[in-house]
């Protein structure tokens, strides 16, 4: 074979290469029957990652519940820009956004795929604002933390959408009804924060971190936990959308928005009358809630 023909059949290798995955990227996201569930994860610890702990069990326990996503897009309360971003690369990275925690997690890789067409059409479906397509961030600990435990063969695409931080939560209410067509799709929208999250008036027990995961809640914690468990039971978004009208103990529970934020993304794919339902509803360290909400 000649060199010109060599060069036009590899061409035409790749070029058919690439519209066999383009073509397969379109058919997994071809409507099905039913819809796939949405979830908030209270993801606390990092070490949750690496642990066979209650949290952990459950949220392996749940990927064998629900059906097995074609894809999965996570809302991670780590990954706060200005605009907003989703990753668009083949291959993300694990990112290890954390110090101070044993070398056996900083050695944790997490190689799932990622899925650039997933990210086009999550950024085209997007109307109210411009969404870049990311090609630098990958998965934070926030993500792979989580879907580590629960898809630890790593072989379901991941993508994530990033918070823009300096918007207000109605923003991001707004924003996440947007992406209600993926969940026909077979694609798996997942929240990871915490409800109650204020890491500066932690207290361990016995200031033990090995005793972090025990039952121990401050009694605002646990007020703001049952609060915000009978508005989405009641399915009162605006009065979570309006967090810090719930209660003097909301800015004790949120000082900060960012760990919030992804519950809000969760609650706004909920549709009419959609089941909801939580689980690992336990206060830890104090100021903490790992409590978790299904939805479907």
């Amino acid at each position: 074979m000649k060199r010109k023909e060599f060069l036009s059949v590899i061409g035409g290798t790749v070029v058919m290469s690439t519209l066999f995955g383009f073509n397969r990227f379109a058919e997994e996201l071809q409507e099905q029957d039913g819809l796939m569930p949405v979830l908030f994860i209270g993801h606390g610890s990092p070490m949750n990652a690496i642990e066979d702990n209650e949290f952990s069990q459950r949220w392996a326990k749940m990927a064998k519940e629900i059906p097995v996503p074609k894809a999965v897009l996570i809302v991670s309360a780590h990954w706060l820009t200005r605009g907003t971003h989703v990753t668009a690369m083949q291959h993300p990275k694990t990112i290890h956004d954390f110090g101070g925690f044993p070398k056996a997690l900083f050695d944790v890789q997490y190689p799932a795929p990622g899925h650039p067409e997933l990210a086009k059409e999550t950024a085209s479906l997007i109307q109210s604002t411009n969404v870049g397509l990311d090609h630098d961030w990958g998965l934070d600990h926030g993500a792979w933390s989580v879907v580590k435990q629960m898809y630890p063969d790593a072989n379901i695409p991941m993508i994530q959408l990033s918070i823009d931080y300096n918007k207000p939560p109605q923003y991001h209410y707004d924003l996440a009804k947007q992406l209600q067509s993926l969940r026909k799709k077979g694609v798996l929208i997942l929240g990871s924060g915490n409800m109650v999250h204020n890491l500066g008036m932690m207290q361990l027990p016995g200031g033990d971190f090995n005793k972090i995961n025990e039952e121990y809640g401050f009694d605002w914690a646990h007020e703001m936990n049952t609060l915000f468990k009978e508005k989405i039971g009641n399915g009162d978004h605006k009065a979570l959308i309006e967090y810090e009208k719930l209660s003097k103990s909301a800015k004790l529970a949120i000082p900060t928005p960012d760990h919030y934020y992804p519950l809000l993304y969760t609650l706004a794919l909920q549709r009419k009358n959609e089941p909801v339902s939580f689980f690992n509803d336990k206060a830890i360290a104090g100021s903490l809630t790992m409590t978790s909400v299904k939805i479907g």
